[in-house]
């Protein structure tokens, strides 16, 4: 009795340990929940719709780090992409289903060159990856303004006055997509207990969901998971680590633009200059939530970590009314939280890492003194 109770409390130690950021959020939630007074019925509501929102935008990510690549933070540059799509489509008139439709065609070809033109610069920073994809980030956020501000209007032909700035060249702040807004959550409505759940939305996730479990027992997918494990063996066994990096990358790319079409049908409004800034960040911090790491994430995470991260960002504003009668408090809290919780992951896996390092060092030692 007494090692059946050792071996499970061995068993809860590792599971807090290995799960602390996850547990840390679900206390959050179970004290902020009360204190918010919300009903359980909104809550699942919003949760509905956040998970349609900003699902296949997390599930973008996972490809990535099956191939080693890390936390892609340069999947901004397949969010701008697929505004891009938006803009034009905008521009053309072009509503409803067929409007995402032709947004996703016209992202897709911008992505791959993107998705191409960082996994080429990643292979040159390898071990630096995270760092660097969130450099490129920025990189290429000024060459979108550049295009946005200054080549719509005047070097791309833009027709539709509501859209081009008074000076005759650049698109405004912001984007009214009232034409294609909610086109995909309303192909689909269901309705359970006074809870709108958009269907189709929820089936287009759950394809991303099956394709990436049917890619990870693909030829690819099995190269990339031997490239994630140890670069130095799959080059020997003869697969092309570079290639397969960049492919992932690619990949991960042009489903961010995928899911930033979804993402922003969902909102109505396209904020020209800043809609993708932070959706990489808010990305990677839901997935962290989730229970993910720098090298080991899969689709349970992504769902757990949207699901508890943007309760927090729920409830936050209102129970820091109720409990000290400053809503803004909340939005302050959440805001760090969101930045806290990506810190707080890279370190336990630096952590984490080195004590790996230490007991396969003291491993070898042993081996070395047997023989």
């Amino acid at each position: 009795m007494k090692q059946l109770d050792s071996s499970f409390g061995k068993k809860l130690l590792r599971f807090l340990i290995n799960n602390p950021v996850p547990i840390l959020f679900i206390i959050i939630c179970a004290v902020g929940i009360p204190l918010s007074g919300y009903s359980a019925t909104y809550l699942v509501g919003e949760i509905s719709v956040r998970l349609s929102r900003n699902a296949f935008l997390v599930l973008s990510l996972l490809i990535p780090i099956f191939a080693g690549m890390g936390l892609n933070f340069g999947m901004t540059l397949g969010a701008m992409a697929g505004q891009i799509g938006l803009i034009l489509i905008s521009n053309w008139g072009i509503v409803g289903i067929p409007a995402m439709v032709l947004a996703a065609i016209i992202s897709t070809p911008i992505s791959i060159i993107m998705g191409w033109m960082c996994g080429k610069i990643l292979n040159m920073a390898k071990g630096r990856e995270m760092v660097t994809s969130y450099i490129i980030g920025f990189f290429v956020n000024g060459v979108y303004q550049l295009i946005v501000l200054y080549g719509f209007g005047s070097l791309i032909p833009i027709s539709n006055s509501a859209l081009v700035l008074p000076r005759g060249y650049g698109i405004r702040n912001t984007v009214n997509l009232i034409g294609m807004r909610k086109s995909l959550d309303n192909l689909l409505n269901l309705k359970l207990f006074g809870i709108q759940i958009p269907l189709a939305t929820f089936i287009i996730i759950a394809l991303l969901c099956l394709f990436i479990v049917w890619f990870k027992k693909t030829k690819l997918g099995q190269d990339m998971r031997a490239v994630g494990q140890d670069m130095e063996v799959a080059r020997a066994a003869g697969i092309k680590v570079e290639h397969t990096r960049i492919m992932s990358i690619v990949i991960s790319t042009v489903f961010a633009g995928y899911g930033m079409i979804i993402y922003l049908q969902n909102i109505g409004t396209l904020n020209t200059y800043n809609s993708h800034s932070q959706i990489g960040m808010f990305s990677i911090a839901a997935l962290l939530v989730g229970g993910a790491s720098v090298t080991k994430a899969n689709i349970g995470n992504v769902f757990l970590g949207i699901i508890l991260f943007h309760l927090m960002f729920i409830i936050s504003p209102m129970a820091g009314k109720n409990l000290i009668g400053e809503a803004q408090l909340g939005e302050y809290f959440r805001v760090f939280v969101s930045y806290g919780v990506i810190t707080v992951s890279l370190v336990l896996y630096e952590i984490r890492k080195r004590r790996e390092g230490k007991e396969e060092g003291r491993v070898l030692a042993a081996d070395q003194e047997e023989n």
